[in-house]
């Protein structure tokens, strides 16, 4: 029997693995599964005749959740293997790494570190297999009962299958919610590094996969990350089925209350640090799907309740004329570029309403990609506060002639910290993704395969032009919602599991389905404030609405 891997004729012995020909002929690029219709199978599958098959490497984004699932695996195994009364739990994102605790026990110390990354090494050496086994949900559950694993005890519990995968590695059984590589031998890129009071699993370079990508520390990031942390665990809500068990208990309502309260409290106190701070300007900047407009317009209520009278001004009316902006060698603009607005004019208007003079600011028509030559006339008292919001809000080249202490600059992203399992992570990025298909395709008309295929782009431009800046921040506001998934997946579950299996975007659609799958919905829109930041995604919000 024959088919084509990644357009290559291929000769395959029945039974033959997809491993065999990945290796022959294609080891030289580091193959980690392929792509069978949309699917994504492990290279340990056996081939499908007359199929095209497509390899899956480090350089793209499956290629990328395979190595760190993997990896994660023998970072546990390790663990368990060296301290097997040690509670593991993985945290979040930190650069291309994983930021993870480990409690119980004395304190975490770099000793240990060194000695669990050591072990690791060894277990890639050995070059382990990942075995996968069907297992009912009853047999998982006596399992994880057995191991003291009462978070997937829990999970599981809500999962819709009564069978599904698990993986083992040497004499330990885990649940990945997704693909695996063959064996331990292909992660041998990685590192560990220690971050009190935790650790960080550092994956390879996206730009050189043979290397580790290098560490950045990002204090400010991580303090915003572990106080929302802190504040889960308040809230007893850390895991999916802590949320499940207050939708199934009739207990969201309070919840919701609850978080909305913090971002509301939190929302103050930046009120608050601004009045304090002597600054004139608020820049604010976050990457896509964060909640922006909503976040800038309750500032600006909670500015005026301490008697500040707060203004915006729009970026969007000092672009250049489309015309004007170089293309890049694939023949294509980059519209985020810092350059594609006329910093100059900006800077010099800016400084003119700081000084309180009034100025004819330029009107821009997004249709035909150039300045109408009408104006706005804009002119601010020398104490007012004024509102920028903007993709470069944080960079201080845009606001160049404007000194320091005049600025407030305001960091905002959903930084999920609600987990699936301790062992098992909800990305940041997948969070934002599915704001933002349930918002562009209810008030943009936009399908969510028409989202998906511009997400790349759109998380090149935040990786270029606002993450670099981040620790520029002043404060940071999560705006991610303990509660959210629960209102979220009615939204965008139907949608996504009607994605046709020929779609290019039908991976990353059935890996937002299986993570989905572990969470309850619930009808309780009602009980959602009109101007929480959830409503810019789902609708209803007060600040879109237009005055009787």
């Amino acid at each position: 029997m024959d088919y084509r891997l990644n357009g290559k004729y291929i000769e395959a012995a029945p039974g033959e693995r997809y491993m065999k020909a990945a290796m022959e002929h294609f080891g030289e690029i580091r193959p980690l599964a392929v792509q069978v219709g949309g699917e994504t199978l492990e290279l340990t599958e056996p081939v499908q005749p007359g199929a095209e098959a497509k390899i899956i490497t480090y350089e793209t984004n499956e290629g990328r959740l395979i190595y760190e699932r993997s990896l994660r695996f023998i970072f546990l195994l390790a663990i368990k293997q060296l301290y097997p009364d040690r509670r593991v739990r993985l945290e979040h994102s930190l650069g291309n790494g994983v930021y993870a605790v480990i409690t119980g026990g004395t304190a975490l110390t770099p000793q240990m570190v060194h000695r669990i990354e050591d072990r690791m090494r060894e277990i890639a050496n050995q070059d382990l297999p990942f075995e996968k086994h069907s297992m009912s949900k009853a047999e998982a559950v006596a399992h994880f009962e057995a191991t003291g694993q009462y978070d997937k005890v829990e999970l599981l519990k809500y999962r819709p299958y009564e069978y599904f995968q698990l993986y083992s590695l040497g004499e330990m059984k885990e649940y990945f919610y997704g693909a695996m590589a063959p064996s331990t031998g292909f992660l041998n890129v990685f590192a560990l590094r220690y971050h009190m009071p935790g650790v960080v699993l550092q994956l390879p370079d996206p730009e050189d996969p043979s290397r580790v990508a290098p560490f950045f520390d990002v204090p400010k990031l991580m303090k915003t990350f572990a106080q929302s942390a802190k504040w889960n665990e308040i809230l007893d809500c850390s895991n999916a089925a802590d949320l499940n068990r207050m939708v199934s208990g009739r207990q969201l309502r309070e919840f919701i209350r609850v978080n909305e309260a913090l971002h509301e409290k939190s929302i103050a106190a930046i009120a608050d640090q601004f009045a304090e701070s002597g600054a004139r300007l608020i820049l604010i900047a976050g990457p896509s799907s964060s909640g922006k407009t909503t976040f800038s317009h309750r500032l600006s209520i909670a500015l005026k309740v301490l008697g500040l009278r707060p203004m915006a001004i729009s970026l969007d009316d000092y672009y250049i004329d489309r015309e004007k902006i170089p293309y890049d060698e694939n023949g294509e603009q980059d519209l985020e570029r810092l350059d594609t607005l006329d910093v100059d004019l900006f800077n010099e208007h800016l400084v003119r309403i700081l000084h309180g003079e009034k100025v004819e600011t330029p009107i821009y028509d997004f249709h035909t990609g150039k300045r109408t030559g009408r104006t706005h006339t804009v002119q601010a008292d020398i104490d007012q506060p004024i509102i920028i919001e903007g993709i470069h809000g944080l960079n201080d080249e845009l606001t160049r002639e404007v000194e320091r202490s005049l600025k407030f600059k305001i960091y905002i992203s959903a930084l999920t910290t609600l987990n699936l399992d301790d062992h098992n992570r909800i990305r940041t990025t997948d969070a934002r993704l599915l704001r933002r298909m349930v918002r562009d395709y209810q008030f943009r008309g936009t399908t969510p395969e028409t989202t998906m295929s511009m997400w790349p782009s759109v998380r090149r431009g935040e990786e270029k032009y606002i993450f670099p800046f981040q620790e520029e921040a002043d404060v940071m506001f999560n705006s991610s919602l303990a509660y959210e998934m629960a209102i979220m997946k009615k939204y965008i579950y139907p949608i996504l599991i009607n994605l046709p299996p020929d779609s290019p975007h039908y991976t990353m659609a059935r890996r937002l389905v299986k993570f989905l799958n572990y969470f309850q919905s619930s009808d309780v829109e009602d009980e959602i404030p009109i101007n929480s930041i959830l409503r810019e995604f789902i609708g209803g919000c007060c600040f879109y609405r237009k005055d009787d």
